[in-house]
């Protein structure tokens, strides 16, 4: 089982705490939910069938939080995970994905974890056959001969041999001893070799290596996703892998030889069945803009008869069916989806009744205020004012934000989203960037180092420009 699933779910909040500002009911009901697929896991077989999962609807404006906690969850997990747009996806019979697509992007997923996994249980393996081959690109052993010594005419002789000879004219093999005085300094050198790689000394050298050719792309498209071949994979297992010189260093070459000898060590048929299971099994589909799909009040012709097709078609994936995909079939009985929208037209209401049962934990997301925009600019691990002052240092700027510098960029924030559109964090981008501008574009000819932004700062470059009422129109 993975890391994550191993963590209480208090512990699963505090490491989105990181990096998530706020929405601790979202992220309570992530974390409860991530936590019963570990508890199931523990149940007798019979009863861990009878047990679905809770699907969860988050929802909320854009900039609030919804996107990052699902990205965050995928870099935290080794479950297989994919977020998907419902935008996408149209009613079977119109051009646009096919919603079963979801659930081969899934699987893709789980491919790629189970064979990372596989890999770097062969990579210790790997390495030690990689430098036996980078330490005979380097000595290489004596070739053997080419040439028949028995007397006998073979049917080759003549070509190999640049034509027949008599008996008397061909030479006569070499003494044992000499092939085994040969032998023995091969395998001294060798030794020397080995230990010099061993200390590093030859990291930098470089020499010449076989490496496997990856087969040309090129896929023929059949008009249905499922139905897709790749040309190049056709006659692929028929043929032999074409190899190729390659005249690299020893470091680059240990990599590439590693990965090539882990990748013939593990059992691919093995990988895929594992793969199958744990998407079925620990799958998470994150499906946004879920209210985009949604009718809103009333019948209207056109378009919102395909959003509820689309609707129609993304519910038995979600209540539990079987999709073909090109590794076998996978069941979507116990994947959990968690579906996010900011509703600002639609209400949860509008989904078909069949959808809104099958998402039974509603989580509503808060509005940023100014304390949680003051937060988001200085808590997380990648806060923003920390992005910003990393990136200047790159060119020896040292930049330093007072507090009421910070205070002032929240309250900008705030107001601008309270007044115009509502974009959550998102504006603080916008806001950070004008800011900076000026800073940025004349770093090479600055001859000052420290810089300090204060509040007064901040004013001079929004406030004095433009009037109160006008400031919708200045900031996006």
């Amino acid at each position: 089982m993975n890391t994550l699933y191993n963590m209480t779910p208090k512990e699963i909040v505090k490491e989105l705490d990181k990096y998530i500002i706020g929405q601790d009911s979202a992220k309570k009901s992530v974390a409860v939910a991530l936590r019963n697929r570990y508890r199931r896991s523990l149940l007798p077989e019979d009863m861990r069938e009878e047990i679905t999962p809770k699907n969860i609807l988050m929802m909320g404006p854009t900039g609030v939080g919804k996107t990052e906690i699902a990205r965050r969850l995928a870099k935290l997990m080794d479950a297989p995970f994919v977020k998907v747009e419902a935008t996408k996806f149209t009613e079977v019979g119109y051009v646009g994905r096919d919603v079963d697509s979801m659930v081969r992007d899934l699987v893709e997923a789980s491919i790629r974890i189970t064979k990372q996994m596989r890999l770097q249980e062969k990579y210790s393996i790997a390495e030690e056959i990689a430098d036996e081959k980078i330490i005979e690109a380097i000595i290489p052993g004596k070739k053997k001969s080419t040439q028949n010594t028995s007397g006998v005419r073979g049917p080759f002789d003549f070509i190999l041999g640049g034509g027949y000879q008599s008996n008397q004219n061909q030479q006569k093999p070499e003494s044992g001893t000499t092939e085994e005085s040969e032998k023995v300094n091969v395998e001294l050198a060798r030794d020397q070799v080995r230990q010099q790689l061993k200390d590093g000394l030859l990291e930098e050298q470089f020499i010449e290596i076989e490496v496997n050719e990856s087969p040309k792309g090129g896929s023929l498209d059949l008009g249905n996703e499922s139905m897709s071949i790749n040309i190049g994979n056709i006659f692929g297992d028929m043929m032999p892998q074409k190899k190729k010189k390659k005249k690299i260093r020893v470091k680059d070459a240990r990599k590439i030889l590693r990965e090539q000898e882990a990748q013939n060590l593990i059992d691919m048929d093995q990988v895929t069945a594992e793969a199958l299971e744990n998407a079925e099994q620990n799958g998470i589909i994150f499906i946004d803009e879920i209210d985009k799909i949604a009718s809103g009040g009333g019948y209207r012709s056109g378009a919102d008869v395909s959003r509820e097709g689309v609707q129609r078609d993304i519910l038995p994936i979600v209540e539990g069916s079987v999709v073909n995909t090109k590794y076998g079939p996978v069941r979507t009985d116990h994947v959990l989806f968690i579906g996010a929208g900011a509703f600002h037209i639609a209400k949860p209401t509008d989904l078909i009744p069949e959808l809104q049962g099958r998402f039974p934990i509603r989580v509503e997301l808060e509005n940023l205020t100014k304390e949680a925009f003051i937060q988001i600019l200085t808590v997380p691990e990648n806060a923003l004012i920390k992005q910003h002052k990393m990136l200047l240092e790159t060119e020896g700027i040292n930049v330093t934000f007072t507090d009421d510098a910070i205070e002032e960029i929240a309250t900008m924030a705030y107001l601008t989203n309270e007044q115009t559109e509502n974009i959550g964090a998102r504006r603080l981008h916008t806001i950070m960037e004008k800011l900076l501008e000026d800073i940025s574009y004349n770093i090479p000819d600055m001859d000052q180092d420290e810089i300090v932004i204060d509040k007064e700062y901040v004013n001079k470059k929004f406030i004095d420009r433009i009037h109160a009422d006008d400031i919708d129109r200045y900031i996006l």
